[in-house]
């Protein structure tokens, strides 16, 4: 008897549609799996007979021929062991239901127990494009699937349990949805924390408002990493469209918390300095998102921005300028989002004291000039904000008085974010640091006198044409941040004085 039972696969961060052919028919015992599936897949023949044994109903003595098509395309991962015995009950007539209303997708135990998987939200989503009305999934991801609206979502606990209710004999239990709320976890560090470095902080709010990089330089102890870490507390909401992309990410890359539907919180990156260059782009023998993806739509902080192997920064370099990044194999190409805010910190030698306005710098310029060049100039033409983090005095450090908070900054960020949030009809683009070209011509509009003071620092600093884009784009920033339409001189200057810092450590 012949059987077609729906299933998903994932490519990338995609899903694609599966289909799970079971033809059972007479001949000497046999189980034959095709349809170009992998070791995972291949070894799924020996988990769904004992899983059909061990929940209660008859493998079939006969000759059992399983496809997965489309048969050009691999098939990867544990994801078809549901499908696969469903299949062969269904052919078997020892379970009946509605089959084209239904996708299924896990991976069993020896037992029959539905264990938990990878990608369910992409593959949640395909399955309302391919017209399912149902769709099984381990129980452990019934809450992720469930964010997607259009689909009922049946969580499976077991295959016995399951064939009940197909079969009647239990309620067909689904899951119910949660409506998306953007919020905000009760963060234990608050930018009230952080005595003095003023200017550092306003770079900070102006970065997280337009999702702009920054470079944050000065002496150790002086509050670079102290800052990075509090940006999380200061970042935007997440739009819905956004917490889906992201979700999509954390699941493929099999690190979504279990019971957790979508991701509501911007996603905050900081590997060590010895991440490989596959660890930070993604990649490998079997693709996997790397550091930037996982950061997509929110920070990648890198600490110790220098000490980080070259060959790996230089990969960013594309993957910042696009929003995504390609990794090619013999086996396919893969491409992954990854729409980040860079927040780097350094430095400035390796003794960490040039420029310190009172202790002395024990490093050679020969030495000053090599530490600095790990950092290439295509780089550092990339990061939007350059921050000058100076030591703090003593009376800052030991004054009584609070800062201003993270929630109170955060107030401004999102109200400058929903600016940029209107805009997108017109720009296409949910914040000032994705502008293109186009668009910066309709939004950017300077006073004559602002004009004026970027076409000065244009041709006294030597920019390059980068530079005059996201010198514009900041300024367009600092402008939502005070509510004005018009790029005005005060904003203008802003984002050029934090373009200035290159002139003191790198051209010397």
């Amino acid at each position: 008897m012949f059987c077609r039972i729906k299933s998903m696969g994932v490519s990338g961060i995609e899903a694609f549609a599966v289909y799970v052919e079971v033809d059972t028919s007479r001949g000497m015992p046999s189980f034959e799996l095709v349809g170009l599936p992998d070791a995972a897949v291949r070894e799924s023949r020996d988990r769904v007979r004992s899983a059909v044994n061990n929940s209660g109903f008859t493998f079939p003595v006969s000759r059992i021929l399983i496809n997965l098509a489309p048969a050009d395309v691999r098939k990867t991962g544990p994801y078809y062991d549901l499908p696969i015995l469903m299949g062969i009950l269904y052919a078997t007539g020892q379970v009946q239901f509605p089959v084209e209303e239904f996708c299924f997708i896990g991976e069993l135990s020896l037992s029959g127990v539905c264990e938990s998987i990878s990608g369910v939200l992409s593959m949640a989503i395909e399955a309302k494009k391919q017209g399912c009305r149902y769709i099984c999934v381990p129980a452990e991801n019934a809450a992720e699937a469930a964010a997607v609206e259009g689909i009922q979502v049946v969580p499976v606990h077991s295959v016995s349990q399951l064939v009940r209710e197909l079969c009647g004999e239990l309620p067909l239990g689904c899951q119910p949805s949660k409506p998306f709320t953007p919020s905000m976890s009760e963060y234990q560090v608050d930018f009230a924390d952080v005595k003095g470095q003023r200017f550092a902080k306003r770079a900070m709010e102006i970065a997280a408002a337009g999702s702009h990089h920054i470079l944050l330089i000065g002496p150790p102890g002086s509050g670079k990493s102290m800052l990075a870490k509090r940006l999380p507390t200061i970042l935007p909401e997440m739009t819905f469209d956004e917490a889906i992309e992201t979700t999509k990410i954390h699941s493929v890359a099999g690190i979504l918390p279990q019971g957790v539907s979508l991701i509501q919180e911007r996603p905050f990156r900081a590997p060590h300095h010895s991440v490989s260059a596959a660890g930070l782009s993604g990649g490998g023998s079997i693709p996997r998102p790397g550091e930037i993806s996982l950061a997509h739509n929110g920070v990648l902080f890198l600490d110790e921005f220098p000490e980080f192997n070259r060959a790996a920064l230089e990969t960013l370099r594309q993957p910042m300028e696009d929003g995504t990044i390609t990794i090619s194999r013999a086996q396919g190409r893969l491409t992954y989002p990854c729409s980040v805010m860079l927040a780097a910190a350094m430095n400035p030698c390796p003794c960490g004291y040039f420029g310190h306005p009172t202790r002395k710098c024990t490093c050679g310029g020969a030495t000053v000039s090599k530490y600095l060049a790990r950092i290439s100039g295509p780089m550092l033409d990339r990061m939007d904000l350059h921050v000058e983090v100076m030591p703090v005095e003593f009376e800052q450090l030991s004054s009584s008085d609070r800062a201003e908070s993270s929630a109170a900054i955060r107030e401004r960020v999102n109200r400058a974010r929903r600016i940029q949030l209107d805009r997108m009809e017109l720009t296409h683009s949910t914040c000032n640091a994705k502008l293109s070209s186009a668009a910066m011509e309709k939004v950017c509009v300077l006073t004559a006198a602002a004009k004026k003071i970027l076409q000065n620092a244009f041709e006294r600093m030597g920019m390059s044409a980068r530079a005059y884009d996201r010198i514009l784009k900041v300024a367009r920033t600092i402008a939502d941040l005070d509510g004005c339409e018009t790029i005005d001189t005060s904003h203008i200057a802003q984002a050029i004085q934090y373009r200035s810092l290159d002139r003191k450590y790198w051209e010397r």
